[in-house]
Protein backbone atom coordinates (compact mmCIF):
# COMPACT_ATOMS: atom_id res chain seq x y z
CA UNK A 1 0.00 0.00 0.00
CA UNK A 2 1.27 3.47 -0.89
CA UNK A 3 -0.33 6.77 0.15
CA UNK A 4 -0.06 9.89 -2.03
CA UNK A 5 -0.99 13.30 -0.60
CA UNK A 6 -2.76 15.64 -3.02
CA UNK A 7 -3.80 19.29 -2.68
CA UNK A 8 -6.97 19.42 -4.76
CA UNK A 9 -8.19 22.94 -4.10
CA UNK A 10 -5.53 25.37 -2.87
CA UNK A 11 -6.91 28.59 -1.40
CA UNK A 12 -5.51 32.08 -0.80
CA UNK A 13 -7.91 33.68 1.70
CA UNK A 14 -7.37 37.25 2.91
CA UNK A 15 -5.98 37.55 6.41
CA UNK A 16 -2.51 36.07 6.08
CA UNK A 17 -1.44 34.50 9.37
CA UNK A 18 -4.96 34.97 10.75
CA UNK A 19 -5.94 32.12 8.43
CA UNK A 20 -2.95 29.78 8.50
CA UNK A 21 -0.76 30.93 11.38
CA UNK A 22 2.39 31.32 9.26
CA UNK A 23 1.91 33.63 6.26
CA UNK A 24 3.56 37.06 6.38
CA UNK A 25 1.57 38.75 3.60
CA UNK A 26 -2.02 39.86 3.17
CA UNK A 27 -3.20 36.43 2.03
CA UNK A 28 -2.99 33.09 3.76
CA UNK A 29 -2.65 29.61 2.35
CA UNK A 30 -5.07 26.75 2.89
CA UNK A 31 -5.08 23.32 1.30
CA UNK A 32 -7.68 20.75 0.34
CA UNK A 33 -5.75 17.70 1.49
CA UNK A 34 -6.91 14.55 -0.30
CA UNK A 35 -5.33 11.11 -0.52
CA UNK A 36 -4.75 8.58 -3.28
CA UNK A 37 -4.06 5.11 -1.88
CA UNK A 38 -2.53 2.48 -4.13
CA UNK A 39 -3.67 -0.86 -2.74
CA UNK A 40 -2.37 -4.33 -3.57
CA UNK A 41 -5.68 -5.78 -4.76
CA UNK A 42 -8.37 -3.09 -5.00
CA UNK A 43 -6.90 -0.55 -7.39
CA UNK A 44 -6.69 3.06 -6.24
CA UNK A 45 -8.78 4.45 -3.39
CA UNK A 46 -9.32 8.21 -3.08
CA UNK A 47 -10.05 9.90 0.22
CA UNK A 48 -12.08 12.97 -0.75
CA UNK A 49 -11.71 14.58 -4.18
CA UNK A 50 -11.37 18.32 -3.58
CA UNK A 51 -12.57 20.56 -6.39
CA UNK A 52 -13.24 18.79 -9.67
CA UNK A 53 -12.28 19.66 -13.21
CA UNK A 54 -15.63 21.31 -13.93
CA UNK A 55 -15.36 23.36 -10.72
CA UNK A 56 -11.98 24.66 -11.84
CA UNK A 57 -13.00 25.48 -15.40
CA UNK A 58 -16.45 26.94 -14.71
CA UNK A 59 -16.94 27.44 -10.95
CA UNK A 60 -20.21 29.38 -11.12
CA UNK A 61 -22.88 28.39 -10.17
CA UNK A 62 -21.39 25.04 -9.11
CA UNK A 63 -19.74 26.61 -6.05
CA UNK A 64 -21.33 28.86 -3.41
CA UNK A 65 -20.25 32.42 -4.18
CA UNK A 66 -20.08 33.44 -0.50
CA UNK A 67 -17.70 30.68 0.55
CA UNK A 68 -15.60 30.77 -2.59
CA UNK A 69 -15.27 34.54 -2.28
CA UNK A 70 -13.98 34.24 1.29
CA UNK A 71 -11.60 31.36 0.53
CA UNK A 72 -10.28 32.58 -2.86
CA UNK A 73 -9.67 29.24 -4.53
CA UNK A 74 -6.90 28.93 -7.06
CA UNK A 75 -8.91 27.73 -10.05
CA UNK A 76 -6.26 25.62 -11.74
CA UNK A 77 -7.34 22.41 -13.55
CA UNK A 78 -3.87 20.94 -12.93
CA UNK A 79 -4.67 20.91 -9.20
CA UNK A 80 -7.59 18.48 -9.55
CA UNK A 81 -7.32 14.88 -8.38
CA UNK A 82 -7.75 13.79 -11.99
CA UNK A 83 -4.63 15.67 -13.13
CA UNK A 84 -2.63 14.78 -10.01
CA UNK A 85 -3.21 11.08 -10.71
CA UNK A 86 -2.18 11.39 -14.34
CA UNK A 87 1.12 12.97 -13.25
CA UNK A 88 1.63 9.98 -10.94
CA UNK A 89 1.06 7.63 -13.88
CA UNK A 90 -2.30 6.45 -12.50
CA UNK A 91 -5.25 6.06 -14.84
CA UNK A 92 -8.60 7.49 -13.65
CA UNK A 93 -10.09 4.08 -14.49
CA UNK A 94 -7.92 2.58 -11.74
CA UNK A 95 -9.89 4.56 -9.13
CA UNK A 96 -12.41 1.97 -7.96
CA UNK A 97 -13.42 3.49 -4.64
CA UNK A 98 -13.78 6.97 -3.14
CA UNK A 99 -14.08 7.32 0.63
CA UNK A 100 -15.71 10.61 1.60
CA UNK A 101 -15.10 12.33 4.92
CA UNK A 102 -18.17 14.45 4.10
CA UNK A 103 -19.83 16.07 1.10
CA UNK A 104 -18.93 19.74 1.46
CA UNK A 105 -18.35 21.40 -1.92
CA UNK A 106 -14.58 21.65 -1.41
CA UNK A 107 -14.34 17.91 -0.70
CA UNK A 108 -16.80 16.41 -3.19
CA UNK A 109 -16.23 18.42 -6.37
CA UNK A 110 -14.24 15.69 -8.11
CA UNK A 111 -16.82 12.92 -7.66
CA UNK A 112 -18.14 13.48 -11.15
CA UNK A 113 -14.59 13.06 -12.54
CA UNK A 114 -14.59 9.39 -11.48
CA UNK A 115 -18.03 8.17 -12.59
CA UNK A 116 -17.26 4.45 -12.21
CA UNK A 117 -15.91 4.58 -8.66
CA UNK A 118 -17.97 3.37 -5.73
CA UNK A 119 -18.48 6.14 -3.15
CA UNK A 120 -18.34 5.25 0.56
CA UNK A 121 -19.79 7.64 3.15
CA UNK A 122 -21.79 7.78 6.36
CA UNK A 123 -25.54 7.33 6.10
CA UNK A 124 -26.21 10.53 8.06
CA UNK A 125 -24.12 12.54 5.58
CA UNK A 126 -25.94 11.18 2.54
CA UNK A 127 -29.29 11.99 4.14
CA UNK A 128 -28.33 15.55 5.06
CA UNK A 129 -26.89 16.21 1.61
CA UNK A 130 -29.96 14.93 -0.21
CA UNK A 131 -32.41 16.88 1.97
CA UNK A 132 -30.48 20.21 2.10
CA UNK A 133 -32.89 21.56 4.69
CA UNK A 134 -31.10 24.69 5.90
CA UNK A 135 -29.42 27.68 4.29
CA UNK A 136 -26.06 26.31 5.42
CA UNK A 137 -26.88 22.93 3.87
CA UNK A 138 -27.72 24.56 0.56
CA UNK A 139 -24.40 26.40 0.61
CA UNK A 140 -22.25 23.40 1.45
CA UNK A 141 -23.96 20.58 -0.48
CA UNK A 142 -23.86 21.03 -4.27
CA UNK A 143 -25.71 18.24 -6.16
CA UNK A 144 -24.14 19.27 -9.48
CA UNK A 145 -20.83 17.87 -8.19
CA UNK A 146 -22.01 14.37 -7.33
CA UNK A 147 -22.83 12.59 -10.57
CA UNK A 148 -24.79 9.34 -10.19
CA UNK A 149 -25.73 8.98 -6.52
CA UNK A 150 -26.85 5.37 -7.01
CA UNK A 151 -23.18 4.45 -6.56
CA UNK A 152 -23.20 5.84 -3.01
CA UNK A 153 -22.66 3.09 -0.45
CA UNK A 154 -23.63 4.30 3.01
CA UNK A 155 -22.81 3.10 6.52
CA UNK A 156 -24.61 3.41 9.83
CA UNK A 157 -22.79 4.16 13.07
CA UNK A 158 -24.81 1.32 14.60
CA UNK A 159 -22.80 -1.20 12.58
CA UNK A 160 -19.37 -0.03 13.69
CA UNK A 161 -16.79 -1.32 16.17
CA UNK A 162 -14.03 0.13 18.34
CA UNK A 163 -10.68 1.56 17.24
CA UNK A 164 -8.24 3.23 19.66
CA UNK A 165 -11.10 4.27 21.94
CA UNK A 166 -13.43 5.45 19.18
CA UNK A 167 -16.83 3.80 18.85
CA UNK A 168 -18.81 2.98 15.71
CA UNK A 169 -15.72 2.79 13.50
CA UNK A 170 -16.73 1.26 10.17
CA UNK A 171 -15.01 -1.42 8.13
CA UNK A 172 -15.69 -0.61 4.46
CA UNK A 173 -17.19 -3.16 2.09
CA UNK A 174 -14.85 -4.54 -0.61
CA UNK A 175 -11.94 -2.52 0.72
CA UNK A 176 -8.87 -3.63 2.66
CA UNK A 177 -9.28 -3.82 6.47
CA UNK A 178 -6.52 -1.22 6.72
CA UNK A 179 -8.95 1.54 5.62
CA UNK A 180 -11.63 2.59 8.15
CA UNK A 181 -14.29 5.30 8.50
CA UNK A 182 -14.15 6.95 11.94
CA UNK A 183 -17.38 8.90 12.66
CA UNK A 184 -16.61 12.43 13.90
CA UNK A 185 -19.91 14.32 13.45
CA UNK A 186 -20.27 17.96 14.28
CA UNK A 187 -18.87 19.80 11.29
CA UNK A 188 -21.62 18.04 9.33
CA UNK A 189 -24.10 15.35 10.46
CA UNK A 190 -22.14 12.52 8.89
CA UNK A 191 -18.63 13.94 9.06
CA UNK A 192 -15.96 11.24 9.50
CA UNK A 193 -12.25 10.76 9.59
CA UNK A 194 -10.48 8.09 7.56
CA UNK A 195 -7.90 5.87 9.24
CA UNK A 196 -5.33 4.05 7.12
CA UNK A 197 -2.77 1.54 8.29
CA UNK A 198 0.15 2.18 5.99
CA UNK A 199 3.70 0.84 5.77
CA UNK A 200 4.75 2.82 8.86
CA UNK A 201 1.65 2.45 11.03
CA UNK A 202 -1.69 4.20 11.29
CA UNK A 203 -2.52 7.65 9.97
CA UNK A 204 -5.80 9.49 10.55
CA UNK A 205 -7.16 11.97 8.06
CA UNK A 206 -9.35 13.96 10.46
CA UNK A 207 -10.82 16.10 7.66
CA UNK A 208 -12.57 19.20 9.09
CA UNK A 209 -12.57 18.06 12.71
CA UNK A 210 -10.12 20.93 13.06
CA UNK A 211 -8.74 23.52 10.64
CA UNK A 212 -5.33 24.32 12.12
CA UNK A 213 -2.71 22.12 13.81
CA UNK A 214 -2.61 24.32 16.93
CA UNK A 215 -6.12 23.13 17.80
CA UNK A 216 -5.03 19.55 18.48
CA UNK A 217 -1.23 19.38 18.32
CA UNK A 218 -0.39 22.44 20.44
CA UNK A 219 0.39 22.44 24.15
CA UNK A 220 -1.28 24.75 26.66
CA UNK A 221 1.60 27.21 26.25
CA UNK A 222 1.67 27.01 22.46
CA UNK A 223 0.58 29.73 20.08
CA UNK A 224 -3.21 30.09 19.82
CA UNK A 225 -4.96 28.85 16.66
CA UNK A 226 -5.39 31.58 14.03
CA UNK A 227 -8.55 33.59 14.60
CA UNK A 228 -9.67 33.64 10.97
CA UNK A 229 -9.53 29.87 10.58
CA UNK A 230 -11.46 29.45 13.85
CA UNK A 231 -14.13 31.89 12.69
CA UNK A 232 -14.69 30.05 9.41
CA UNK A 233 -14.65 26.69 11.20
CA UNK A 234 -17.37 27.85 13.59
CA UNK A 235 -19.42 29.40 10.81
CA UNK A 236 -19.52 26.08 8.96
CA UNK A 237 -20.22 23.83 11.97
CA UNK A 238 -23.56 22.01 11.81
CA UNK A 239 -23.44 21.27 15.57
CA UNK A 240 -20.72 23.37 17.24
CA UNK A 241 -20.90 21.59 20.62
CA UNK A 242 -20.57 18.16 19.02
CA UNK A 243 -17.78 19.43 16.78
CA UNK A 244 -15.84 20.66 19.83
CA UNK A 245 -16.39 17.36 21.64
CA UNK A 246 -15.03 15.31 18.74
CA UNK A 247 -12.13 17.70 18.30
CA UNK A 248 -11.28 17.08 21.96
CA UNK A 249 -11.34 13.33 21.32
CA UNK A 250 -8.89 13.75 18.45
CA UNK A 251 -6.70 15.93 20.68
CA UNK A 252 -6.63 13.12 23.25
CA UNK A 253 -5.71 10.63 20.54
CA UNK A 254 -2.80 12.82 19.44
CA UNK A 255 -1.55 13.07 23.04
CA UNK A 256 -1.92 9.36 23.78
CA UNK A 257 1.24 7.29 23.92
CA UNK A 258 -0.82 4.14 23.45
CA UNK A 259 -1.96 5.20 19.98
CA UNK A 260 1.05 6.59 18.11
CA UNK A 261 -0.07 7.76 14.70
CA UNK A 262 0.10 10.70 12.32
CA UNK A 263 -3.03 12.85 12.53
CA UNK A 264 -3.77 15.63 10.04
CA UNK A 265 -6.68 17.70 8.78
CA UNK A 266 -7.78 18.97 5.37
CA UNK A 267 -6.90 22.65 5.36
CA UNK A 268 -3.62 23.12 7.26
CA UNK A 269 -0.80 23.82 4.76
CA UNK A 270 1.99 23.00 7.22
CA UNK A 271 0.51 19.58 7.92
CA UNK A 272 0.11 18.98 4.20
CA UNK A 273 3.79 19.61 3.50
CA UNK A 274 4.87 17.55 6.52
CA UNK A 275 2.73 14.57 5.55
CA UNK A 276 3.85 14.72 1.91
CA UNK A 277 7.50 14.58 2.95
CA UNK A 278 6.90 11.91 5.62
CA UNK A 279 4.97 9.69 3.22
CA UNK A 280 7.63 9.96 0.51
CA UNK A 281 10.38 9.06 2.97
CA UNK A 282 8.35 6.14 4.31
CA UNK A 283 7.85 4.79 0.78
CA UNK A 284 11.61 4.98 0.10
CA UNK A 285 12.38 3.20 3.36
CA UNK A 286 9.95 0.39 2.54
CA UNK A 287 11.41 0.03 -0.97
CA UNK A 288 14.91 -0.08 0.50
CA UNK A 289 13.92 -2.77 2.99
CA UNK A 290 12.36 -4.87 0.25
CA UNK A 291 15.46 -4.51 -1.94
CA UNK A 292 17.65 -5.60 0.97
Amino acid sequence: MRIHHLDCGPMRPPGGALMDGVSTGLFGRLTCHCLAIETDHDGVVLVDTGLGLRDMVRPWPRLPALNAGVLRFRFDPDRTALRHLKRLGISPHDVRHIVMTHLDFDHAGGLVDFPHARVHLMEAEAKAARERRTVLDRLRYRPAQWGDTSRWHTYSERAGGRWFGFDAVVQLDNLPPEILLVPLPGHTPGHAGVAIEGPRGWVLHAADTYFNRAEVHGSASAKAPPAGALAYERMMAWNPALARANQARVRELVASREAPMAVFCTHDPVEYVAMTVWSARSAKQVEGERAA
